[in-house]
């Protein structure tokens, strides 16, 4: 093994992110993504984040996007709008449809499992790459049913796979201060094993810069890293930072060079995740250009739609040409890729 991937325990990983020097920390991970991902090539995915709701009964103080039921501006999407966006979506040329909402306290499971059962047979092309582990959860406890009970209805209706939404700090402590409403870490990694049980392939991600110490990031990798080894199935870790704007928690967030650490970072400790994505929608093109440098490989979705994050005043956008230029000026080869991480074309 390359010494760049010798695994470190969590003390030299501290050690790393609090006094490791930012060029080093970068050389190191380019070096274990250039091992892991050789010939030079870095991907995207053509896709879209329809949110199907903004009203939630979690009500997260770093969340600006939530609506109270009943809120003005609350709204639910019926079946007919998800699927106009989904038409959208392929005659882009898109591939992966990302549904994330809020808790609503009266959806239930049937309203996924007749839109699911619609989506695969009007767009059997779409990865469905929906729902986060807390709504998986919020629905096992509406329904009294187990996590896997779920998983099984929504995957016969036709999920294909189920992003890593809502892990932020898989530190209790960390989610009582900043979201005490939203399910602990355990079940957040109950539903990521369950769901590679039934052979779906999952995503871990990462919000830092809020309320978390630099020994709670450490501790947020090695549990994602030990779910992997229990059996996970995560194709990709996204860390990304807490934006602040129209929030109730407020406060400031990581700076770029922070942000650039905790990636290298991500890079060096999670050595059995094979990929791992720079935030551009929150980073912004320049930044996710430089990540490249940093451990990522892949610049993850063109997101034909964002609202969470813009609804924190974050509002970069970037265009599949635009994303295509960035991985070529920074000298890689583009190609867009599946969800599953098949090339489907280079450029």
């Amino acid at each position: 093994m390359n010494e760049n991937r010798a695994s470190i325990d969590r003390r030299q990983a501290l050690d790393l992110l609090l006094h490791g020097e930012l060029l080093a920390l970068g050389k190191r991970a380019d070096a274990i993504r250039t091992e892991m991902h050789p010939g030079n090539l870095v991907t995207f995915v053509v896709d879209r984040n329809v949110n199907y709701t903004n009203i939630c009964e979690s009500r997260c103080s770093f969340c600006a996007f939530y609506r109270e039921q009943g809120a003005p501006d609350a709204y639910l999407l019926d079946h007919q709008t998800i699927f106009a966006k989904i038409n959208e979506l392929v005659a882009r040329g898109g591939t992966q449809l990302l549904m994330q909402g809020g808790l609503h306290p009266e959806v239930r499971l049937e309203y996924f499992e007749e839109l699911f059962r619609e989506i695969k047979l009007r767009f059997p092309q779409v990865q469905n790459h929906s729902l986060s582990p807390a709504e998986i959860c919020h629905l096992a406890d509406r329904h009294g049913l187990q996590i896997e009970e779920v998983l099984v209805r929504l995957q016969q209706a036709g999920l294909d796979s189920v992003p890593g939404g809502g892990a932020e700090i898989l530190v209790d402590e960390v989610r009582q201060a900043i979201s005490p409403k939203k399910i602990g870490w355990r079940r957040w990694g109950e539903v990521m094993l369950a769901a590679a049980a039934l052979g779906m392939s999952t995503t871990a991600t990462m919000m830092f810069g809020s309320r978390e110490t630099p020994e709670q990031i450490i501790e947020h990798l090695f549990r994602v890293r030990a779910l992997q080894e229990q059996g996970g199935s995560f194709t990709a870790f996204i860390p990304w930072t807490y934006q602040p704007g129209n929030t109730e928690l407020g406060g400031d967030t990581a700076t770029g060079v922070e942000y650039l650490k905790v990636l290298a970072l991500s890079r060096i400790v999670l050595d059995n995740i094979p990929n791992i994505q720079a935030s551009w929608v929150t980073q912004g093109a320049k930044l996710a250009q430089v990540a490249l440098f940093f451990g990522a490989n892949d610049l993850g979705g063109t997101m034909l739609e964002e609202n969470v994050v813009a609804a924190a005043g974050c509002c970069f956008r970037m265009s599949q040409e635009e994303m295509i230029e960035i991985i070529q000026g920074a000298g890689f080869r583009a190609a867009q890729r599946s969800t599953s991480y098949q090339i489907l074309r280079e450029f």
